[in-house]
């Protein structure tokens, strides 16, 4: 048997999905690249990690219920720890 490759996702659409969950937690990711909690490569893992994930419409659901006022990442987001991290910071 053949391994089945998963093309990954569109990148605009993950870049702000992984936007919109840190936002929806106050979490800004431009600011923490520019205080050091959060590097650009790290940033580009985030969204690529996100692309891979196969709950996209679960996050955009728990997006539209969230109301901008999470306390912390859904957990079968492929990013909660590292969000959730953020968000202790």
């Amino acid at each position: 048997m053949g391994a089945h490759i998963m093309p990954l996702g569109d990148p605009n659409r993950h870049f702000w999905i992984t936007r919109s969950i840190a936002r929806a937690m106050d979490i800004n990711l431009s600011d923490a690249m520019s205080t050091n909690r959060l590097t650009p490569s790290d940033y580009a893992t985030m969204v690529t990690r996100c692309r891979m994930c196969p709950h996209v419409e679960r996050c955009l659901q728990w997006l539209g219920e969230s109301g901008g006022a999470a306390q912390a990442a859904p957990e079968f987001c492929a990013n909660a720890d590292w969000l959730n991290g953020l968000a202790r910071d």
